[in-house]
């Protein structure tokens, strides 16, 4: 049987342009990892609990501190790749925006 591997922190850093999500159960010590290796725009923050990768998306995904558009195209790119079950969701999601867009916009146009 797997186990599913649990995170308490996470968030978004940049190295070499490249901006992406970091999940950790330790805060200090990811921080002086990331900072050691050359990162910049490190923004960790602690989730209050114990929670699975694709858990740790949605979450990041609304909190206001992971809002940039560096971050949520991070959170976005790794959830298309690794979590399958959100990522229909948020498909979803953009799809009926979209089309509530046109909607309007078709109304408009009358």
């Amino acid at each position: 049987m797997a186990t599913t591997k649990t995170y308490s922190v996470a968030g978004t850093s940049t190295v070499n342009g490249i901006t992406k999500i970091r999940f950790a159960n330790d805060f200090v010590n990811r921080l002086k990892i990331l900072y050691k290796n050359g990162h910049d725009n490190v923004e960790l923050i602690e989730l209050g609990g114990e929670y699975t990768k694709s858990e740790v998306c949605q979450i990041l995904m609304s909190h206001p501190k992971m809002q940039g558009e560096d971050q949520q195209t991070a959170i976005y790119e790794f959830v298309v790749r690794n979590c399958a079950e959100i990522k229909a969701e948020i498909e979803d999601k953009m799809f009926s925006d979209q089309a509530e867009d046109e909607v309007i916009q078709i109304t408009l146009e009358k």
